[in-house]
């Protein structure tokens, strides 16, 4: 197995340990995250409904408007407070992160601790 593949199937596995023990109801909904080489995505989830809440992206205006050429990390900082801000809206407090596999470093930890900051319990 090539370096690429044996990354991308060490990365599946954590997926699917951490989505294992973490689910997701209408009273402590599911902070999922997911991030792509130029941009970050976070949703709230309600599992036992299947739908999701709020949303926000490093792609959303709120978000693009904001940065100025700025580094990955500021922008997921950016994400963690809007989704913190549009979590307040909907009166959700409390969530479960989901890292979704990737390691609690980086841009995975500045947006979450940007939530914490804006008022999210987890």
């Amino acid at each position: 197995m090539d370096k690429a593949k044996r990354k991308q199937f060490s990365y599946l596995r954590r997926k699917k340990r951490v989505r294992r023990k973490i689910n997701g109801t209408i009273e402590r909904p599911r902070l999922a995250v997911n991030r792509s080489l130029k941009h970050i995505y976070a949703q709230i989830i309600d599992d036992e409904n299947g739908e999701t809440l709020v949303h926000a992206s490093s792609l959303s205006p709120e978000v693009k408007g904001n940065t100025t050429d700025s580094g990955k990390i500021e922008i997921a900082q950016n994400v963690g407070q809007l989704i913190a801000q549009k979590a307040k809206e909907r009166n959700i407090e409390g969530v479960i992160f989901d890292r979704a596999g990737y390691l609690y470093h980086g841009r995975i930890k500045a947006l979450a601790e940007a939530a914490r900051e804006g008022g999210l319990k987890f």
